[in-house]
């Protein structure tokens, strides 16, 4: 069987991960990458690991016609440009097997729902990845309970959340380019996770049907005037005219529409997270049953003298975001595996291989943005979000919020 030649587009953080994902998954060659900058080193990454002879190529358009899968890692404003130049290739005769994009499916609906309209003509499938869906940790608590879910009823209340201490590069600190702040970066992870896992074991990833959803969106680490310097220092980012949310918080609830049960998914998200480094919790509660992970738990440890720092020359090579590079030191030896990367990708390639669809194409994106767009909205009103009134439907559908207009501080310092 021919390996899938895997085209990607993007070049940076995401990229990075998703290879060393790619390394543990069968039957899959890199075969194009297109960035805004040549990737030479992830370019010689593929190469040296054996994945595919990581040829650099200067447009979307030129690897569409060389690859079987185009999988979107880019930038967020960037994600329908890449959709116009896919569809463009497609229009001229290119053949894709599949078309995948990263969280978040796009920044707004309005943007979304262009991505789906320029790929419907071509029916070509079209898979979202939403990493912590995936993970086996996710996997594993569901199995485990099914039989008691099955007799004592689902799951009623799941709290999920992700933090560390701030991204890596320029454009996901401005909420124009990136959609927002932590709410639009990492929100959407916890909206995706709490709704899957809230799904009751055989049915549907939409089978719950959201009806609400509350949110808090605040500045409160990164718009302190020593903190703010930094980000101006370090990315020419100053939140002082266009600032971001680095906290948020709230609750979605969903109906049963077989039941008519309420049930509900908090999540928590943040970029000010100074400890250890990325950390994902997540803990869930049912009828006489429950479960709690915590991805800072690991079976390694290392510890490292204030002598010995100096020879410490990626501190990150333990946990993504680490915030410390001496002294007592979780290791998670696999990360890719561990936050999902790995089973997604495995998720993917046998839906292509099998004719089937993955566990979450693009309308689940798009359902994921509407419920992010919903915190933003509920943020700017003070108030929950009715998604059952046709009217607040209506506004979501044009509805661009006022951080990722640019206009944060009408937000955040009101």
């Amino acid at each position: 069987m021919q390996p899938l030649r895997y085209g990607i587009v993007g070049g940076g953080f995401q990229t990075t991960f998703q290879l060393r994902a790619l390394e543990q998954v069968r039957g899959v060659e890199v075969a194009g990458l297109v960035s805004r900058r040549p990737p030479e080193k992830l370019a010689a990454y593929v190469r040296e690991r054996g994945l595919g002879n990581g040829r650099i190529i200067p447009s979307v358009r030129e690897m569409a016609a060389n690859v079987d899968v185009i999988a979107i890692f880019a930038p967020n404003y960037t994600r329908l440009p890449v959709v116009g130049e896919i569809a463009e290739a497609l229009q001229a005769g290119a053949e894709l097997k599949a078309v995948i994009c990263d969280k978040p499916l796009a920044r707004n609906l309005p943007e979304a729902r262009q991505m789906l309209d320029l790929m419907r003509p071509f029916n070509v499938p079209l898979i979202y990845f939403e990493n912590q869906v995936h993970m086996k940790t996710v996997a594993a608590h569901r199995a485990q309970l099914r039989p008691v879910i099955e007799a004592m009823g689902p799951m009623v209340l799941v709290r999920s959340s992700e933090e560390h201490a701030g991204p890596h590069t320029a454009w996901f600190w401005d909420p124009t380019q990136q959609g927002g702040g932590v709410m639009s970066d990492m929100g959407c992870h916890c909206l995706a996770v709490g709704w899957y896992v809230l799904t009751p074991p055989g049915k549907p990833v939409r089978f719950l049907k959201p009806t609400s959803v509350m949110a808090d969106l605040s500045l409160l680490k990164w718009g302190q005037p020593s903190y703010r310097r930094q980000l101006i220092d370090r990315f020419g980012i100053d939140y002082a005219k266009i600032p971001a949310e680095d906290f948020a918080t709230g609750m979605v609830t969903y109906e049963n529409p077989e039941s008519g049960q309420k049930v509900k998914s908090q999540f928590t998200v943040s970029w000010m997270f100074d400890k250890l480094g990325l950390r994902l919790l997540m803990d869930g509660l049912g009828p006489g049953y429950a479960f709690e992970m915590n991805s800072l738990r690991s079976p390694l440890e290392v510890f490292i003298s204030d002598a010995a720092v100096a020879g410490v020359a990626d501190s990150e090579a333990a946990v993504e975001k680490l915030q410390a590079s001496r002294g007592l030191l979780t290791v998670q030896p696999n990360e890719a595996d561990l936050y999902g990367y790995t089973d997604e990708n495995v998720d993917a390639v046998a839906a292509i291989r099998q004719g089937r669809p993955a566990l979450l194409d693009w309308q689940y994106g798009l359902e994921i943005v509407r419920l992010t767009m919903a915190a933003y909205l509920s943020a700017e009103r003070n108030a929950v979000v009715d998604l059952t009134d046709p009217a607040t439907a209506e506004l979501l559908e044009n509805y661009v919020p006022l951080i990722q207009q640019g206009r944060g501080t009408e937000v955040l310092m009101r």
